[in-house]
């Protein structure tokens, strides 16, 4: 197989599949650009898509020996469910920010940890970092437009890791043709 598509594992393809279609709609509810959805409109899904199915994801990664994997959906499966069954609770913009700090730091683990894994991969789990901490500051400081603007990183991960799986089930390429050192356009003259 060309070493630029992916095969990817069921179970890596069903975490990302859960993982980019929760992290979309909680960015897009972030950004409020669709009339009348919020974040607080993605609750079902992160609690039971978000939680529940990548939770089993990374129990099935950890089963098949891959503890990367494992650990990726495990913990965002622990934060989406949280996020999800503690969404009508009252706390603090100051609780709130530091769960958010909290669940980016995890993100940016997995982003390092990822570091020799596929770009797609890396790029999830970069922008998941970079929404986290955006909505975590955005609470801490009352901010609507940094929580707009870690909504559209949110979103944008969300189509990373929804386009990774996507491209596993494809067998389409999931890196940029390189051209071969040496072969590019010469002048003529």
């Amino acid at each position: 197989m060309d070493n630029d598509v992916s095969a990817g594992s069921t179970t890596t393809i069903l975490g990302h599949l859960a993982l980019g279609i929760t992290l979309l709609a909680f960015g897009l509810g972030y950004t409020e650009v669709i009339d009348g959805v919020t974040a607080a409109s993605a609750v079902s899904l992160a609690t039971y898509v978000g939680g529940l199915a990548l939770f089993i994801a990374g129990l099935l990664a950890f089963r098949d020996g891959d503890t990367f994997t494992g650990t990726a959906f495990a913990a965002l499966g622990a934060f989406w469910f949280t996020w999800g069954v503690g969404a009508d609770t009252q706390v603090s913009a100051n609780a709130a920010g530091l769960f958010l700090l909290l669940f980016a730091l995890v993100a940016l683990s997995l982003t390092l940890g990822a570091s020799a894994g596929a770009p797609l991969t890396r790029g999830a789990y970069g922008l998941l970092f970079v929404a986290m901490l955006l909505l975590a500051i955005a609470q801490f400081g009352d901010s609507g437009g940094l929580a707009k603007v870690g909504g559209w990183f949110a979103a944008a991960g969300g189509l990373v890791a929804w386009y990774a799986a996507t491209a596993a089930l494809a067998h389409w390429p999931t890196v940029l043709p390189r051209r071969a050192a040496g072969r590019g356009v010469t002048a003529t003259g």
